[in-house]
């Protein structure tokens, strides 16, 4: 049962429950169904399914770049590697998201070994994306940003507000983690599991924000989601008006129906992740490479 509670200002808090240990995906939900598969090079030393990934998350990372949720070369975006539920792919360290394509992301083990790749990887995003995918076993793909709107409610005690259809319809997905330094700090990885638990977003105190998924289709889909929810809180709040919030029974079902079914992704996931590869292909499609 999902447990949420209204503090005197207004503001809507989600609690964590405790995650059960679910089984993990199988192949068909590591990404959208992509019509035309990407042939893998003649000297690839990947898996067809490894290189599928590469191509789905090296294509999010470029998605960070046209919707202009980059940080530099900071924060990482991570997927985990079938087959090898102990070994993850993430950007190399010094790279920046327009940069990265399926070829160059790195692949690394839980305990930090470099497995394939010719860059070095963020010690603190190691630190986060090993420990959100130890804790969560039914989660494939990992994504971290640092925008604008996100690290602002991220500094906010109400938290996200239940202004908009966006963020109502995750009301009940979201979490929230207390300030910590993640980096060689296995206090902290551990804290991060227990407080995501079984949710899909992680509002990250005075950090950013973090969405996990069975895909890479259904991490981005949140990330857009309570990315677009923390902007019009940003913009509602600033204008400092007053403002009205949907009836109580309203945000329930919105609630209700954001909740994910339990074997795959919502089917409209996926058809907004394949308008994005379309859009990505049209623009520039060298993250195939």
């Amino acid at each position: 049962m999902h447990k949420s509670e209204h503090k005197s200002d207004g503001c809507l808090r989600i609690a964590s429950i405790q995650h059960e240990n679910c089984t993990n995906i199988n192949r068909q939900n590591l990404g959208s169904n992509m019509t035309t598969p990407t042939p893998i090079p003649d000297t690839t030393r990947f898996s067809e399914e490894e290189w599928q990934l590469r191509i789905q998350l090296a294509a999010c990372y470029r998605a960070f770049v046209h919707y202009g949720w980059t940080d530099s070369i900071f924060t990482h975006l991570s997927a985990r590697v079938p087959g090898h539920s102990n070994q993850y792919l993430i950007n190399p360290y010094g790279l920046l998201f327009h940069e990265i394509s399926a070829s160059n992301l790195i692949k690394v083990d839980f305990d930090g070994n470099l497995i394939e790749g010719d860059y070095s990887y963020n010690e603190a995003g190691h630190s986060i994306h090993s420990a959100v995918l130890r804790a969560r076993p039914d989660i494939q793909v990992v994504l971290h940003s640092h925008t604008r709107a996100g690290m602002a409610v991220s500094c906010m005690k109400c938290g996200l507000l239940p202004l908009t259809q966006q963020a109502n319809a995750i009301r009940d997905l979201v979490c929230y983690h207390e300030y910590g330094i993640a980096r060689n700090n296995d206090e902290e990885c551990q804290r991060l599991g227990q407080d995501l638990a079984d949710k899909y977003i992680m509002i990250m105190h005075n950090h950013g924000l973090l969405t996990v998924g069975r895909s890479v289709a259904e991490a981005f889909y949140y990330l857009y989601t309570v990315e677009s929810a923390c902007k019009v809180q940003v913009d509602v709040l600033a204008s400092g008006r007053e403002f009205v919030t949907p009836r109580e029974d309203m945000i329930d079902q919105f609630a209700q129906e954001g909740l994910p079914p339990a074997d795959q992704p919502h089917e409209y996931v996926n058809m907004a992740w394949d308008a994005v590869i379309r859009l990505l292909d049209e623009k520039d499609p060298s993250y195939r490479d």
